[in-house]
């Protein structure tokens, strides 16, 4: 610059030009032509030139127009700037916010500007340069802590992105300007959004099993270490980042981010000979264990679970505290809901070795086991893996609930329906059906064949070990038949329980299909209750329906069953020589209202003599299921049609519009539907029924007599079905 002033002087003395005046009023008219042709860029750029190239000495001169053409030219810069922000070119925005800032580098707002360009083009260290300049020029200013804060939770630098937050949340709450503290409503809280994160998380655990291996570290965590470790990730300090920049929370967000970070994976497979226990790795890496026996199981299985993406995963053996008994209960009464809301169950079958044919699921000895039943029936998501923990028939699909390969190979082995292989619904609902799924599987501990069918009834009971077989089954059907009413776990053969006389003594009672007698074809049902119009009196129908209708539900009280039932006393019990006369015993047996039947068991009934008849008293029971009296069953909104048929719609009827020749219609009709009901019940009461066979006790009390084969009897005669009918509650021992 010195030489380009020596330069200019000597023209100025030779030839009286003033080179340096030309020169600079050339580069300022250039200046002025570049901002009128709206080229703020290179505007700004000659003017740089400009102002570098001429002496200290001369600025002094410019600085009035400087000062107006940097204003001028700077705020061109923003507005063209902020246009092509409008365009999505975020570039050429960059090179016009740069070209204000080289004219003016104390203004804050093109920092701030180019900060967020910058950050769109996820240049994020220049952005957060522009974000630290913007503080430096202004700290006192609450928007650069949202800039600064954007740019770093973009980098997943999430402490220092919910620091800034925190320093912009206190400028908003502290500023003079009410308007301004008026803005805090648009952020959430650290706190908030703290307790809000906890409480999804305390949701999501408490369908959680209570102890879970980190995948990961390879450690045994309880709840509260998983949350702690939780807090302690970066998972958590971005969801946290994130609450705190919206106005409300995002409970979807929430609900997503807890899901995924604590879904676990349950096992599902055949104990071995020493199995991990919980003392065997509590405080260890089960990952740096020896790795024989069935600790390689433990390990392979934790690394599959791991490997498909998720953080935690339990196994029976190793996750309980087996020693502790309040533990061991809820344990036994939550695993269904802990297989149920797992995310995934792997399902390992030791014994199918990796060459084997398609069949070898339903000889694998899991598929024998009791406990494994809610294992496959509770999770949404299952999958098979093999002896070498490669899956089974090498399908690759993320659930094998949708195999239609392994399903049916699973249906044709346990004789569950494949609906329910895949969609099962706990509840007591169907309960005669499940006692015949879990009738042919066996465990080591007699009491779990009960305990491992809590979950698929829904039924929550305490668990005591050493109670035996037919205590433990006995309170599980005792619950079943008291909290649903219903009678079909009366429905088995071979040998009664000490529990209960009408309950079996081993679940494999329940091995034979239920009493399926065939329902009468509906054109036979409409000739017979034609034909009982004109024999039976409308009067005695009516009183039996109500009758039945108003039967109180069978229930349990210290073991004692109080069952509804349709009574007929036995008028002659005759012993009949049968094939193996030391085992089984025949009877000839009538009973009033009754056809004449045999009936086989193992019980000796009584000692007779042709000259002394029996002082005992012996009954024929139906007992009573209200399915019968034809009502639609609203209890049961499973099989509910929501859909309803437009000609089932009707125009509404005013009070007014309505006549009374039109009440007494509608009166005549209903009597005609109720009629009509009452015959349909007393047809169906005709037709063959499951029947118990029970011996009255010196305490007034029944005992059901137990047989091999299920009782079928038939009424007489239809006709006779009128209000002489014994129908009461008997109490059963």
């Amino acid at each position: 610059m010195h030489n380009l002033d020596g330069f200019m002087g000597t023209f100025t003395e030779f030839f009286g030009w003033d080179f340096g005046w030309l020169w600079q009023t050339a580069n300022q008219r250039r200046c002025e032509a570049f901002l009128c042709a709206d080229r703020v860029i290179e505007a700004a750029g000659s003017h740089q030139y400009m102002m570098l190239m001429i002496s200290e000495a001369v600025k002094p001169v410019y600085h009035e127009w400087s000062a107006a053409f940097k204003y001028k030219c700077t705020s061109r810069c923003v507005t063209k700037g902020d246009e092509a922000v409008t365009a999505s070119n975020y570039e050429m925005a960059v090179e016009l916010y740069s070209a204000g800032i080289s004219l003016d580098s104390s203004c804050e707002s093109l920092f701030a500007r180019r900060s967020k360009a910058n950050l769109t083009r996820r240049l994020y260290t220049e952005a957060l340069d522009d974000a630290e300049k913007v503080i430096e020029l202004n700290h006192s200013s609450y928007t650069v802590y949202k800039l600064k804060y954007a740019v770093l939770h973009e980098v997943q630098r999430y402490d220092e992105a919910i620091k800034a937050l925190k320093i912009m949340l206190f400028k908003l709450d502290n500023a003079i300007d009410p308007e301004i503290r008026e803005l805090r409503q648009q952020y959430v809280s650290p706190s908030e959004a703290h307790d809000a994160i906890q409480r999804a998380i305390h949701i999501q655990l408490e369908n959680a099993p209570l102890r879970l291996i980190n995948t990961f570290t390879g450690r045994l965590c309880d709840r509260q270490t998983q949350i702690n470790t939780f807090i302690k990730s970066e998972k958590y300090k971005e969801v946290l980042s994130s609450l705190m920049a919206h106005a409300t929370l995002q409970t979807e967000l929430i609900k997503a981010i807890v899901t995924e970070y604590f879904s676990w994976v349950m096992l599902s497979h055949r104990w071995e000979n020493k199995e991990p226990r919980l003392h065997d790795i509590q405080d260890k890496d089960v990952y740096t264990i020896m790795p024989f026996g069935t600790i390689a199981k433990l390990q392979t299985f934790c690394k599959t679970a791991r490997d498909a993406g998720y953080r935690w995963a339990w196994s029976d053996t190793c996750c309980i505290d087996q020693s502790n008994n309040f533990e061991l209960q809820e344990s036994v009464n939550s695993m269904f809901v802990w297989y149920r809301h797992s995310a995934l169950t792997i399902i390992y079958l030791a014994d199918v070795l990796p060459w084997s044919e398609p069949g070898a699921l339903a000889n694998s000895t899991w598929n024998t086991r009791g406990w494994t039943v809610q294992e496959f029936l509770a999770p949404h998501t299952v999958r098979f893996y093999r002896e070498d923990w490669t899956l089974y028939l090498n399908d690759r699909s993320p659930n094998h609930k949708t195999s239609v390969a392994i399903m049916q190979e699973l249906e044709d082995s346990t004789g569950i329906d494949a609906q329910a292989l895949v969609a099962f619904r706990p509840g007591t609902r169907g309960a005669r059906e499940k006692l015949r799924w879990a009738s042919s599987r066996v465990t080591t501990l007699q009491e779990d064949i009960a305990y491992s069918l809590f979950g698929i009834f829904h039924v929550h009971l305490p668990v005591i070990y050493g109670e035996k077989r037919q205590n433990a089954l006995g309170r599980l059907l005792q619950e079943i038949i008291a909290h649903s009413g219903d009678i079909t776990p009366l429905d088995w053969i071979g040998k009664a329980s000490e529990f209960n006389s009408c309950l079996p003594a081993d679940i494999t009672s329940y091995k034979a299909p239920p009493c399926m007698l065939s329902s009468l074809p509906e054109d036979e049902m409409n000739m017979s209750v034609s034909m009982l119009r004109n024999t039976v009196s409308a009067e005695l129908t009516s009183k039996l329906y109500i009758l039945l209708d108003n039967l109180s539900a069978p229930r349990f009280a210290h073991s004692r069953l109080q069952l509804p039932c349709i009574v007929f006393p036995i008028t002659e019990l005759r012993r009949k020589r049968g094939p193996d006369p030391e085992t089984y015993f025949t009877y000839d047996i009538k009973a009033d209202g009754l056809q004449g039947l045999l009936i086989t068991s193992e019980d000796k009934l009584i000692q007779f003599s042709p000259t002394r008849p029996t002082q005992q008293t012996f009954l024929l029971v139906r007992p009573w299921n209200r399915h019968d009296l034809g009502l639609p069953d609203f209890a049961e909104p499973d099989f509910a049609d929501d859909a309803q048929d437009v000609d089932d719609w009707t125009e509404p009827v005013s009070r007014t519009d309505r006549s009374v020749r039109g009440s007494l219609v509608d009166s005549k009709l209903a009597d005609s539907e109720a009629r009509l009901r009452e015959l349909r019940l007393v047809v169906r009461l005709g037709q063959p029924f499951g029947a118990l066979l029970l011996a009255q006790q010196r305490g007034g009390e029944y005992k059901r007599v137990a047989s091999d084969h299920l009782i079928i009897a038939k009424v007489k005669d239809m006709a006779s079905i009128d209000d002489t009918m014994d129908i009461r509650a008997l109490e059963i021992l």
